[in-house]
């Protein structure tokens, strides 16, 4: 997005908490790939898609250093749980603390580990999940992910445009991530099991909600 543009958005845009504020500053300054936080916008569009639907279960899938987990966490109906999934357990320690530190040690709840081991053994249905981790298993997620959704619930996918490459129509030397983006976008919009609508925040993102 053109940078002037990019700035009224954000200016635009409610402002972060001094908690996410400090955890947007520390991702960049310790982190490999701080690109990979959801950030400002992505973040208060997590939130306000979440006080929309009030969920009493929120599944997220790739947590990396908490912020949209926070930010899911907000808009959580009373009782609400937030179950978060991470691959790597160098972040552990770490968003534990963030979560306490917001207030939500009894309603986000950290797991380490493959994701869809994880996801049977908490043997619930979800009003929202949120996905963002291997790009190239999108495919397989959708199908799971389905299996533990109630009607009318919604995925939400970050992602799904991949910097422009799902434009790219050269599928000889097309990387196995945007192979895999460009198959779930694909799969998604095929299904009629569900609704969907792509819009342009951010990377992308893709709402999909369970008929």
């Amino acid at each position: 997005m053109e940078p002037n543009l990019e700035a009224y958005i954000e200016q635009h845009t409610t402002a972060e908490n001094p908690l996410l504020r400090e955890l947007n500053r520390s991702t960049h300054l310790r982190t490999l790939y701080p690109r990979m936080l959801s950030g400002h916008v992505m973040g208060r569009f997590l939130s306000m898609l979440s006080y929309m639907r009030r969920p009493k279960s929120i599944l997220e899938i790739g947590t990396f250093t908490g912020y949209s987990a926070l930010c899911l966490a907000e808009g959580m109906g009373p009782g609400g749980v937030l179950h978060t999934i991470e691959l790597n357990e160098e972040y552990e320690d770490a968003n534990k603390s963030l979560f306490k530190a917001a207030g939500f040690e009894n309603k986000i709840f950290q797991h380490i580990g493959n994701a869809k081991d994880i996801i049977h053994g908490l043997g619930m249905q979800f009003d929202m999940i949120f996905l963002d981790a291997d790009k190239q298993a999108y495919p397989d997620y959708f199908e799971l992910l389905l299996n533990y959704m109630n009607e009318g619930s919604f995925l939400i996918t970050d992602n799904v445009l991949w910097s422009g490459k799902v434009l790219d129509k050269n599928t000889d030397n097309m990387d196995k991530d945007t192979r895999g983006i460009k198959l779930f976008n694909e799969r998604v919009q095929m299904d009629d099991r569900v609704e969907n609508v792509m819009v342009p925040v951010r990377d992308g993102v893709m709402i999909i909600r369970k008929k």
